[in-house]
């Protein structure tokens, strides 16, 4: 029997479902402290966004040695940031249901002043959530990448 190998897809579903649990209780303790709409606790989640990219990208190198692809580990990243993301707006979205005063603490208003509702705020959480996964998981492929990965000038002298 063939050993199973691991995917990226795969790879980036289950580090995204375990990025979104840490991201999930720190928000659910966040809320429940009563600091959930200081700057810093949006800054640690980014940080713990962050860092489970960082990690699902190490763990699909550890698992292909240094036969990982660059679209591979790239891609493992923005699944591990797309899957995380969703899952926390979709969190966000319950907790507005449930406690309006959680979501009171972190009002924020449109350009005309009128209150934004949770629905565009948990959008904007997978939004900004996505968006950071991709920077990170650029950034993070610089450091990963394949001892034998050329750029594309130099495989045009070849």
């Amino acid at each position: 029997m063939a050993a199973p190998t691991l995917t990226s897809e795969k790879n980036g579903l289950r580090m995204g479902v375990f990025t979104a649990l840490a991201l999930v209780v720190y928000t659910g303790v966040a809320a429940l402290a009563g600091f959930l709409g200081q700057l810093e606790a949006g800054t640690l989640d980014i940080v713990l966004l962050a860092g489970g990219v960082v990690f699902a990208i190490r763990r699909l190198k550890k698992a292909c040695g240094d036969r990982m692809t660059y679209f591979g580990g790239f891609s493992t990243g923005i699944i591990t940031a797309m899957v995380a993301s969703a899952l926390l707006g979709v969190f966000f979205w319950l907790l507005g249901g449930i406690s309006q005063a959680a979501i009171s603490q972190i009002e924020a208003r449109d350009l005309f002043g009128s209150d934004l509702g949770v629905l565009i705020s948990g959008l904007g959480i997978i939004l900004l959530g996505t968006m950071t996964g991709v920077i990170t998981s650029l950034v993070a492929m610089q450091y990963f990448k394949s001892t034998e990965h050329q750029a594309m000038g130099e495989m045009e002298k070849v």
